[in-house]
């Protein structure tokens, strides 16, 4: 998954705003205690840390 493809789907989850606060924010306990933005710049795949939020909010299946 490419950088720009996460970042819309977080926008169409969450809307932009939330998005980049919860990107920004918000720790995950499913990447190791990181936030989104943490987790991408260490060098996680966009799909693992797309995964490990619809966990973390419960996004139906058919929008993961």
């Amino acid at each position: 998954m490419r950088l720009s493809q996460f970042h819309e789907l977080m926008a169409d989850e969450f809307g932009a705003v939330r998005a980049r606060s919860l990107a920004t924010d918000h720790v995950f306990a499913e990447l190791n205690g990181q936030t989104v933005n943490q987790a991408l710049e260490a060098g996680w795949d966009a799909r693992d840390v797309w995964r490990a939020v619809c966990v973390a909010f419960e996004v139906p299946r058919e929008r993961r």
